[in-house]
């Protein structure tokens, strides 16, 4: 009898080539989508629909009426269900339904969920016997032995991502953007039917420096909250709460998987560059330098330094402090000069960029062994870690550092000053850390970006 229903063969040959696969299948996977529309298609088989034209059935309708069992406590398959329900990124019975199979393969429960029907003859009667599958039970039953098979794999699904599933069993690449407190994060938006768009990255500006967001993409979730079917100005004033807290950005890639647009995005930049003529995607964050290629995490990139040493610079204590990141600080801002950057107003003899032109000798003199590391510039924080080994060496968040610069003898040279007992009560002891980058514009490049670090991460009451 199987062998008699498309359907059902192409099924099981989508379910063969995932298992022949190996491994969890995720997102990436080549034949996951395949494998949804064969699924999606044998549940809709045979749905008998309203003959006086009320709204057409799906099989989510019969799906959201399952029996959530006797004991009184939820199961997996009543969580699912009632999971998908409450999604606040899908509207339609088609999104709700797509949202169930994707929280259903990785529950494993669909299996559970086509017995219930078959024991419910109310919710059994959406099917005709005749043309569907599930209304047969002679057809029911090879498909619920596929379903079992379907138990016995892992999926590891992106189950966040599913704010086009009212529209395509085509997902978009999902990325988290994780800032600081600022004044601006420097995002120009644009709503094009209930979604963010970023239009364009502003020069100098947080999102810049953190080399994440690019033109084109979309904003999801901030902090937790969804912008799907977001109003005009819903996304600023989501922000203008939560000023001063640290910001967590869910964002939907322009760029797919194979390098080209996401097809399902191409309806709405059509309106978005009729309404903003100007508007070009953005394809990489703006790099101020060409040097030699370097490495990538998240989304930053990642500086190949030689790391040359430190030394202690003495204590200092901080007077008339306001709080910041549970360490003390005056918030006076930064200032350049041909030294570099003072990021706090301490006494030059403890802690501003002076001290550079002291420090910076006292370690080169040392002939300290040269480490090759790594230094990653992010949002809250610097990181060093040893380039072989990938080991942390340290961490430094900005509100930590008091000054940056480049060495006025040598181009490539570079330190930053660190608080490091921020909590003593008697001041804080700073140690000075000198690199030394591969070019004269990288290590302006660094410099800049530390500073311009520090300035985002104010906090201001």
């Amino acid at each position: 009898m199987a062998g008699k229903e498309p359907l059902l063969s192409a099924l099981k040959g989508a379910v063969l080539q995932l298992r022949e696969a190996g491994g969890p299948c995720t997102d990436t996977s080549p034949h996951l989508v395949s494998l949804c529309q064969r699924l999606e298609s044998i549940l809709r088989k045979g749905l008998r629909q309203p003959a006086w034209g009320f709204r057409r059935r799906d099989y989510w309708h019969w799906l959201k009426q399952l029996p959530t069992g006797t004991s009184g406590r939820p199961t997996r398959l009543s969580m699912s269900i009632q999971r998908a329900g409450g999604c606040e990124r899908t509207r339609t019975a088609q999104g709700r339904g797509r949202y169930f199979l994707r929280l259903a393969l990785q529950g494993k429960v669909l299996a559970v969920a086509v017995r219930e029907l078959a024991q419910t003859p109310g919710l059994l009667e959406f099917y005709d016997p005749e043309s569907s599958i599930l209304g047969s039970e002679g057809l029911r039953e090879p498909f619920l032995s596929l379903l079992l098979v379907l138990t016995e794999m892992d999926f590891s699904l992106d189950l966040q991502n599913c704010s086009f599933l009212d529209e395509s069993w085509l997902l978009p690449v999902c990325s988290t953007y994780e800032t600081v407190p600022c004044r601006a994060l420097g995002m120009v938006l644009r709503y094009v039917e209930g979604r963010v768009f970023v239009t364009e990255v502003l020069p100098e500006s947080q999102a810049e420096v953190d080399e994440v967001v690019l033109a084109g993409d979309i904003l999801d979730e901030i902090n937790g909250c969804s912008l799907r079917f977001a109003h005009s100005g819903q996304a600023g004033d989501i922000l203008q709460k939560l000023k001063g807290q640290p910001l967590v950005f869910r964002l939907l890639r322009w760029r797919w998987h194979d390098g080209q647009v996401y097809e399902p995005l191409l309806p709405y930049l059509k309106v978005l560059k009729e309404k903003e003529p100007r508007f070009q995607l953005q394809h990489g964050p703006r790099h101020r330098g060409k040097g030699e290629p370097r490495q990538l995490r998240g989304g930053r990139l990642l500086y190949n330094l030689q790391y040359l040493g430190q030394t202690s610079i003495g204590t200092v204590r901080l007077w008339g402090t306001e709080s910041c990141h549970g360490v003390n600080h005056l918030f006076w801002g930064f200032f350049h000069e041909p030294m570099g950057y003072s990021l706090l107003p301490i006494p030059s003899q403890y802690g501003g960029k002076e001290v550079l032109e002291q420090a910076i000798p006292a370690v080169l003199e040392g002939h300290l062994a040269v480490q090759e590391v790594l230094l990653d510039v992010k949002e809250a924080e610097i990181l060093v870690q040893e380039k072989v080994s990938s080991k942390l060496l340290c961490r430094h968040p900005y509100p930590t550092i008091s000054c940056v610069g480049c060495c006025p003898w040598s181009s490539r040279i570079f330190a930053f000053c660190v608080a490091s007992s921020p909590e003593s009560p008697d001041g804080s002891t700073f140690d000075c850390l000198v690199f030394a980058s591969s070019s004269e514009q990288e290590c302006e490049e660094i410099v800049g970006r530390i500073a311009a670090g520090f300035k985002h991460t104010e906090w201001f009451v």
